[in-house]
Protein backbone atom coordinates (compact mmCIF):
# COMPACT_ATOMS: atom_id res chain seq x y z
CA UNK A 1 0.00 0.00 0.00
CA UNK A 2 1.43 3.37 -1.02
CA UNK A 3 2.11 6.01 1.62
CA UNK A 4 -0.03 9.10 0.94
CA UNK A 5 2.41 11.24 2.92
CA UNK A 6 5.42 10.27 0.78
CA UNK A 7 5.64 13.69 -0.97
CA UNK A 8 6.20 15.31 2.44
CA UNK A 9 8.65 12.68 3.60
CA UNK A 10 10.66 13.09 0.39
CA UNK A 11 10.52 16.90 0.30
CA UNK A 12 13.48 18.37 -1.61
CA UNK A 13 15.06 21.11 0.50
CA UNK A 14 16.22 24.18 -1.41
CA UNK A 15 16.38 26.82 1.34
CA UNK A 16 17.26 26.91 5.04
CA UNK A 17 13.72 28.03 5.91
CA UNK A 18 10.31 26.32 5.60
CA UNK A 19 6.86 27.94 5.61
CA UNK A 20 3.71 25.83 6.04
CA UNK A 21 0.50 27.50 4.89
CA UNK A 22 -3.09 26.54 5.58
CA UNK A 23 -5.50 27.00 2.66
CA UNK A 24 -9.23 27.41 3.45
CA UNK A 25 -9.88 30.70 5.23
CA UNK A 26 -6.17 31.47 5.21
CA UNK A 27 -5.15 31.75 1.54
CA UNK A 28 -8.66 31.60 0.06
CA UNK A 29 -11.82 33.29 1.32
CA UNK A 30 -13.69 30.00 1.04
CA UNK A 31 -14.61 29.18 4.64
CA UNK A 32 -17.92 31.05 4.69
CA UNK A 33 -19.29 29.70 1.42
CA UNK A 34 -18.15 26.14 2.14
CA UNK A 35 -19.71 26.02 5.60
CA UNK A 36 -22.90 27.94 4.88
CA UNK A 37 -23.70 26.49 1.44
CA UNK A 38 -22.08 23.04 1.51
CA UNK A 39 -21.38 21.58 4.96
CA UNK A 40 -24.32 22.76 7.06
CA UNK A 41 -27.17 22.21 4.54
CA UNK A 42 -25.92 18.64 4.13
CA UNK A 43 -25.84 18.18 7.93
CA UNK A 44 -29.54 19.05 8.01
CA UNK A 45 -30.25 16.74 5.06
CA UNK A 46 -28.29 13.65 6.05
CA UNK A 47 -28.93 13.71 9.80
CA UNK A 48 -32.63 14.61 9.80
CA UNK A 49 -32.23 18.00 11.46
CA UNK A 50 -34.62 19.94 9.24
CA UNK A 51 -36.94 20.76 12.16
CA UNK A 52 -34.07 22.46 14.01
CA UNK A 53 -32.26 23.83 10.95
CA UNK A 54 -31.89 27.28 12.52
CA UNK A 55 -30.02 25.91 15.53
CA UNK A 56 -28.01 23.51 13.39
CA UNK A 57 -26.82 26.47 11.31
CA UNK A 58 -25.94 28.46 14.42
CA UNK A 59 -24.01 25.56 15.95
CA UNK A 60 -22.24 24.67 12.72
CA UNK A 61 -21.24 28.25 11.99
CA UNK A 62 -20.01 28.84 15.54
CA UNK A 63 -17.88 25.68 15.54
CA UNK A 64 -16.43 26.06 12.06
CA UNK A 65 -16.17 29.83 11.62
CA UNK A 66 -16.48 31.89 14.78
CA UNK A 67 -14.87 29.97 17.62
CA UNK A 68 -11.66 28.37 18.83
CA UNK A 69 -12.66 25.24 16.85
CA UNK A 70 -12.50 27.13 13.54
CA UNK A 71 -10.67 25.13 10.91
CA UNK A 72 -10.84 21.80 12.71
CA UNK A 73 -11.21 18.67 10.56
CA UNK A 74 -14.80 18.12 9.34
CA UNK A 75 -15.39 14.99 11.42
CA UNK A 76 -14.45 16.30 14.90
CA UNK A 77 -16.29 19.51 13.90
CA UNK A 78 -19.40 17.43 13.23
CA UNK A 79 -19.06 15.83 16.67
CA UNK A 80 -18.78 19.27 18.31
CA UNK A 81 -21.80 20.54 16.36
CA UNK A 82 -23.86 17.58 17.60
CA UNK A 83 -22.67 18.17 21.17
CA UNK A 84 -23.78 21.81 21.06
CA UNK A 85 -27.15 20.85 19.58
CA UNK A 86 -27.68 18.15 22.19
CA UNK A 87 -27.02 20.68 24.93
CA UNK A 88 -29.39 23.33 23.61
CA UNK A 89 -32.79 23.77 25.26
CA UNK A 90 -34.44 25.11 22.10
CA UNK A 91 -33.57 21.91 20.23
CA UNK A 92 -35.12 19.80 22.98
CA UNK A 93 -38.22 22.02 23.03
CA UNK A 94 -38.65 21.55 19.28
CA UNK A 95 -38.30 17.79 19.58
CA UNK A 96 -35.13 17.83 17.54
CA UNK A 97 -33.38 14.46 17.56
CA UNK A 98 -29.59 14.58 17.41
CA UNK A 99 -28.27 11.39 15.77
CA UNK A 100 -26.21 8.86 17.66
CA UNK A 101 -22.61 9.96 17.13
CA UNK A 102 -20.81 7.66 19.60
CA UNK A 103 -19.05 5.71 16.82
CA UNK A 104 -18.01 8.91 15.07
CA UNK A 105 -16.58 10.37 18.26
CA UNK A 106 -14.63 7.18 19.00
CA UNK A 107 -13.32 7.01 15.41
CA UNK A 108 -12.18 10.64 15.57
CA UNK A 109 -10.26 9.89 18.76
CA UNK A 110 -8.53 6.80 17.37
CA UNK A 111 -7.96 7.54 13.65
CA UNK A 112 -5.05 9.78 12.64
CA UNK A 113 -5.95 10.20 8.96
CA UNK A 114 -9.40 11.73 9.29
CA UNK A 115 -10.45 11.62 5.65
CA UNK A 116 -12.82 9.76 3.35
CA UNK A 117 -10.36 6.96 2.48
CA UNK A 118 -9.98 5.98 6.16
CA UNK A 119 -13.73 6.35 6.73
CA UNK A 120 -14.51 4.22 3.67
CA UNK A 121 -12.29 1.46 5.05
CA UNK A 122 -13.99 1.70 8.46
CA UNK A 123 -17.43 1.44 6.86
CA UNK A 124 -16.33 -1.58 4.80
CA UNK A 125 -14.93 -3.26 7.93
CA UNK A 126 -18.03 -2.44 10.04
CA UNK A 127 -21.07 -2.99 7.80
CA UNK A 128 -23.31 -3.13 10.87
CA UNK A 129 -22.51 0.49 11.81
CA UNK A 130 -25.20 2.40 9.92
CA UNK A 131 -24.38 5.66 11.69
CA UNK A 132 -20.88 5.73 10.20
CA UNK A 133 -22.16 4.74 6.76
CA UNK A 134 -24.39 7.80 6.94
CA UNK A 135 -21.45 10.01 7.98
CA UNK A 136 -19.58 8.71 4.93
CA UNK A 137 -22.52 9.58 2.66
CA UNK A 138 -22.66 13.06 4.21
CA UNK A 139 -18.94 13.60 3.68
CA UNK A 140 -19.12 12.54 0.04
CA UNK A 141 -22.11 14.83 -0.46
CA UNK A 142 -20.14 17.74 1.03
CA UNK A 143 -17.32 17.12 -1.46
CA UNK A 144 -19.78 17.02 -4.37
CA UNK A 145 -21.45 20.24 -3.23
CA UNK A 146 -18.10 22.00 -2.77
CA UNK A 147 -17.03 20.94 -6.28
CA UNK A 148 -20.36 22.18 -7.66
CA UNK A 149 -20.57 25.51 -5.83
CA UNK A 150 -17.14 26.73 -4.75
CA UNK A 151 -15.13 28.26 -7.55
CA UNK A 152 -13.93 31.70 -8.54
CA UNK A 153 -13.00 32.54 -4.94
CA UNK A 154 -9.53 34.02 -5.19
CA UNK A 155 -6.75 34.50 -2.64
CA UNK A 156 -6.86 37.30 -0.08
CA UNK A 157 -5.00 40.53 -0.79
CA UNK A 158 -1.20 40.23 -0.40
CA UNK A 159 -1.24 36.42 -0.69
CA UNK A 160 0.32 36.34 -4.17
CA UNK A 161 2.94 38.91 -3.19
CA UNK A 162 3.69 37.01 0.01
CA UNK A 163 4.09 33.68 -1.81
CA UNK A 164 6.60 35.23 -4.20
CA UNK A 165 8.49 36.77 -1.29
CA UNK A 166 8.51 33.44 0.60
CA UNK A 167 9.85 31.61 -2.46
CA UNK A 168 12.91 33.85 -2.60
CA UNK A 169 14.19 32.68 0.79
CA UNK A 170 12.15 29.68 1.98
CA UNK A 171 10.55 26.44 0.86
CA UNK A 172 6.75 26.44 1.11
CA UNK A 173 4.12 23.70 1.53
CA UNK A 174 0.35 23.66 1.94
CA UNK A 175 -0.70 22.19 5.31
CA UNK A 176 -4.45 21.56 5.33
CA UNK A 177 -7.24 19.25 6.46
CA UNK A 178 -9.18 19.82 3.23
CA UNK A 179 -9.23 16.84 0.84
CA UNK A 180 -6.16 17.05 -1.41
CA UNK A 181 -8.23 16.90 -4.60
CA UNK A 182 -10.12 20.08 -3.62
CA UNK A 183 -6.89 21.82 -2.58
CA UNK A 184 -5.14 21.09 -5.85
CA UNK A 185 -8.20 22.26 -7.79
CA UNK A 186 -8.28 25.60 -5.95
CA UNK A 187 -4.53 26.28 -6.13
CA UNK A 188 -4.47 25.41 -9.83
CA UNK A 189 -7.58 27.47 -10.57
CA UNK A 190 -5.75 30.57 -9.36
CA UNK A 191 -2.40 29.51 -10.85
CA UNK A 192 -0.43 29.56 -7.60
CA UNK A 193 0.26 25.82 -7.30
CA UNK A 194 3.87 26.37 -8.43
CA UNK A 195 4.52 28.57 -5.38
CA UNK A 196 4.51 25.51 -3.08
CA UNK A 197 6.50 22.28 -3.12
CA UNK A 198 3.76 20.02 -1.74
CA UNK A 199 0.00 20.42 -1.39
CA UNK A 200 -0.83 18.28 1.65
CA UNK A 201 -4.47 17.50 2.42
CA UNK A 202 -6.23 15.37 5.02
CA UNK A 203 -5.22 12.08 3.36
CA UNK A 204 -1.58 12.76 4.28
CA UNK A 205 -2.36 12.92 8.02
CA UNK A 206 -2.92 15.68 10.53
CA UNK A 207 -1.40 19.14 10.24
CA UNK A 208 0.98 18.21 13.05
CA UNK A 209 2.09 15.17 11.04
CA UNK A 210 2.44 17.20 7.83
CA UNK A 211 4.90 19.56 9.49
CA UNK A 212 6.77 16.74 11.24
CA UNK A 213 7.21 14.80 7.97
CA UNK A 214 8.46 17.90 6.14
CA UNK A 215 10.81 19.08 8.90
CA UNK A 216 12.50 15.80 9.81
CA UNK A 217 16.20 15.89 9.06
CA UNK A 218 15.91 19.07 6.99
CA UNK A 219 15.16 22.27 8.91
CA UNK A 220 16.06 23.80 12.26
CA UNK A 221 12.93 24.36 14.34
CA UNK A 222 13.45 28.14 14.54
CA UNK A 223 13.64 28.18 10.73
CA UNK A 224 10.08 26.87 10.34
CA UNK A 225 6.92 29.02 10.34
CA UNK A 226 3.29 27.90 10.13
CA UNK A 227 0.73 30.38 8.76
CA UNK A 228 -2.91 29.72 9.63
CA UNK A 229 -6.27 31.14 10.59
CA UNK A 230 -7.27 28.63 13.26
CA UNK A 231 -6.16 27.14 16.57
CA UNK A 232 -5.41 23.84 14.86
CA UNK A 233 -2.69 25.58 12.88
CA UNK A 234 -1.17 27.06 16.02
CA UNK A 235 -1.32 23.69 17.81
CA UNK A 236 0.38 21.97 14.87
CA UNK A 237 3.16 24.57 15.02
CA UNK A 238 3.63 24.29 18.77
CA UNK A 239 3.50 20.48 18.70
CA UNK A 240 6.52 20.62 16.38
CA UNK A 241 8.28 23.39 18.32
CA UNK A 242 8.09 25.83 15.41
CA UNK A 243 6.82 29.39 14.96
CA UNK A 244 3.25 30.48 14.16
CA UNK A 245 1.86 33.47 12.29
CA UNK A 246 -1.93 34.00 12.50
CA UNK A 247 -4.27 35.20 9.76
CA UNK A 248 -7.03 36.82 11.81
CA UNK A 249 -10.58 35.76 10.81
CA UNK A 250 -12.39 38.82 9.47
CA UNK A 251 -9.12 40.75 9.11
CA UNK A 252 -7.35 38.53 6.61
CA UNK A 253 -6.19 41.22 4.20
CA UNK A 254 -4.61 43.24 7.01
CA UNK A 255 -2.94 40.10 8.38
CA UNK A 256 -1.38 39.24 5.02
CA UNK A 257 -0.29 42.85 4.51
CA UNK A 258 1.50 42.77 7.87
CA UNK A 259 3.09 39.44 6.98
CA UNK A 260 4.33 40.77 3.65
CA UNK A 261 5.59 44.07 5.02
CA UNK A 262 7.19 42.99 8.31
CA UNK A 263 6.50 39.53 9.78
CA UNK A 264 8.27 37.46 7.11
CA UNK A 265 11.35 39.66 7.30
CA UNK A 266 11.43 39.20 11.08
CA UNK A 267 11.17 35.44 10.59
CA UNK A 268 14.12 35.41 8.18
CA UNK A 269 16.34 37.69 10.26
CA UNK A 270 15.64 35.83 13.51
CA UNK A 271 13.61 38.48 15.37
CA UNK A 272 10.15 36.90 15.03
CA UNK A 273 10.19 34.60 18.07
CA UNK A 274 9.39 36.02 21.49
CA UNK A 275 7.73 39.40 21.91
CA UNK A 276 6.52 39.80 18.31
CA UNK A 277 5.06 36.29 18.01
CA UNK A 278 3.40 36.62 21.43
CA UNK A 279 1.83 39.92 20.35
CA UNK A 280 0.27 38.60 17.13
CA UNK A 281 -0.98 35.42 18.86
CA UNK A 282 -2.59 37.39 21.70
CA UNK A 283 -4.40 39.49 19.10
CA UNK A 284 -5.48 36.32 17.25
CA UNK A 285 -6.99 34.75 20.37
CA UNK A 286 -9.44 37.63 20.66
CA UNK A 287 -11.06 36.52 17.40
CA UNK A 288 -11.82 32.95 18.55
CA UNK A 289 -14.09 32.59 21.62
CA UNK A 290 -14.93 29.32 23.36
CA UNK A 291 -18.44 30.13 24.62
CA UNK A 292 -21.20 30.36 21.98
CA UNK A 293 -23.26 33.59 21.91
CA UNK A 294 -26.50 31.84 22.91
CA UNK A 295 -24.91 30.83 26.23
CA UNK A 296 -23.92 34.37 27.19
Amino acid sequence: MSDAAQPLKELKKEHEFLVGIDSDGCVFDTMEIKQKECFIPNICKYFGLQSVAKYTREAGEFVNLYSKWRGVNRFPALVKTFELLEDRDEVKARGGKVPNYASLKKWCEEETKLGNPALEKYVADHPEDESMANVFEWSKAVNRTVADIVYGVGPFAYVRESLKKINEKADAIVVSQTPTEALVREWEEHNIQDQVKVIAGQEMGTKTEHLAFAIEGRYAKDHVLMIGDANGDRKAAKANGVLFYPINPGAEDASWKRFYEEAFDKFINGTYAGEYENMVIAEFEGYLPEVPPWKK
